[in-house]
């Protein structure tokens, strides 16, 4: 087990940018059930927000 646990932690580390989000108590959860309304993950539902928001800044 040990050994999978490496592997996926080394596939992470080379594959992956990690950063922890601090959102005010209550935040997550309602993010979270956005996400569930429209089938998506908390990760996705953020990481598009992000797209969406970066491309309205590049059209300015």
């Amino acid at each position: 087990m040990a050994n999978r646990t490496e592997y996926k932690n080394q596939w992470m580390k080379e594959n992956r940018d990690t950063k922890l989000l601090t959102l005010p108590k209550g935040r997550k959860a309602e993010i979270q059930a956005a996400a569930d309304a429209i089938g998506e993950s908390l990760n996705d539902f953020i990481c598009k927000a992000i797209d969406e928001r970066m491309e309205r800044l590049e059209r300015k």
